[in-house]
């Protein structure tokens, strides 16, 4: 009699949940029908690819940056990673909504919400929209683990069929149900749980963005280019640009580079119309998200790395010392890298 009351305690628990798990499985299944039946977003050559969404993810990601760098610097292996990841949040997402395995899929929601909020959680330009998703969705997943799903879900029509596959030890870790779990210690899995879920918000909002405490701090507002390994031989200029802040959904305009001696003397300069045809082939991208010519400047979209080469005669025999690359945004905002020349 108490097991039927407490089968009947998670059965309610499981219904007072039925709105979450109904919302949060369309999050993840529109994901899917999003990128393979509304537009093919699987598709290298196609604007909007995913691949390249994720590469954005890359320069202020948590923990999972190599990673993300492996995928973006080896296009076949990421279009893998890609398709699927796309299937797993199609079959989490659809299975949760139908009630199916429903333990299971909330571990995988608490997984693809970690890696978003990992990957992608300084990303948000008007809110903190990356970071909600993925705190929201660990959070949501952990409850949906506790409860499992009440009347109105296939879990709960194979438990009133006394269907075979529910007298198996682990469907209620994975399906329904009660749960295997003392209830001296069930308590404490909820608040240990809990308190880590809320220590891992805390944490990640004051990492990527200072909201606890502190100097607030939005890295999806103003575009920030780093530049690095700036050398010059004979007429020849070389350095690498990595585009590392700013809005993900559209590039840097970069209107002018200019060369500068240590005198501050303009040596060599490039305005918006020259970035606007600049020659592909000086152009070595490492990663799917590419730095390219645009019809009023060089655009330079957010992950983007590049090694840019210039070669003009103005640049042979400059003196010794330290001249400088300066780049400038479409915004007025400018990057520089110094040129150390010694003979």
């Amino acid at each position: 009699m108490q097991n039927k009351n407490l089968l009947q305690s998670y059965h309610l628990a499981g219904l007072f949940t039925l709105t979450l798990r109904l919302v949060v499985g369309w999050t993840y299944f529109s994901a899917f029908w999003r990128r393979l039946i509304l537009e093919n977003k699987l598709d290298p050559e196609a604007a909007g690819y995913i691949g390249e969404k994720f590469n954005h993810f890359l320069p202020n990601a948590l923990g999972i940056g190599p990673m993300i760098e492996y995928l973006v610097s080896n296009p076949e292996a990421l279009w893998w990673a890609m398709a699927v990841f796309t299937i797993v949040e199609g079959i989490v997402g659809l299975l949760l909504m139908f009630g199916f395995f429903t333990r299971l899929m909330s571990i995988g929601v608490m997984s693809l919400a970690m890696g978003i909020l990992l990957g992608s959680g300084w990303i948000g330009t008007t809110c903190l929209d990356e970071w909600q998703i993925g705190v929201l969705g660990v959070a949501g997943g952990f409850t949906m683990f506790l409860s499992g799903s009440g009347k109105y879900s296939i879990d709960y029509l194979l438990q009133m069929r006394n269907a075979k596959i529910t007298n198996h030890k682990l469907f209620n870790w994975f399906g329904s149900g009660i749960l295997p779990i003392q209830f001296n210690v069930l308590h404490k899995v909820v608040f240990g749980g809990a308190m880590a879920i809320l220590a891992l918000t805390l944490f990640t909002n004051q990492h990527f963005h200072g909201g606890v405490w502190g100097t607030l701090h939005n890295k999806s507002v103003k575009p920030k280019v780093e530049i690095s390994d700036a050398t010059l031989s004979q007429d020849q200029l070389s350095f690498q640009i990595f585009r590392v802040e700013g809005a993900d959904v559209y590039g840097s305009f970069l209107i002018g580079i200019k060369v500068v001696d240590n005198k501050e003397n303009t040596i060599l300069e490039l305005d918006q119309n020259e970035l606007a045809v600049f020659p592909k082939e000086n152009i070595a991208n490492r990663y799917v998200a590419k730095i390219k010519s645009g019809k009023h400047s060089l655009i330079i979209p957010l992950g983007a790395k590049a090694v840019l080469t210039i070669k003009d005669e103005k640049l042979a025999n400059l003196p010794n010392g330290i001249h400088k690359v300066i780049l400038t945004d479409i915004s007025g905002t400018t990057w520089s890298e110094e040129i150390k020349i010694e003979k």
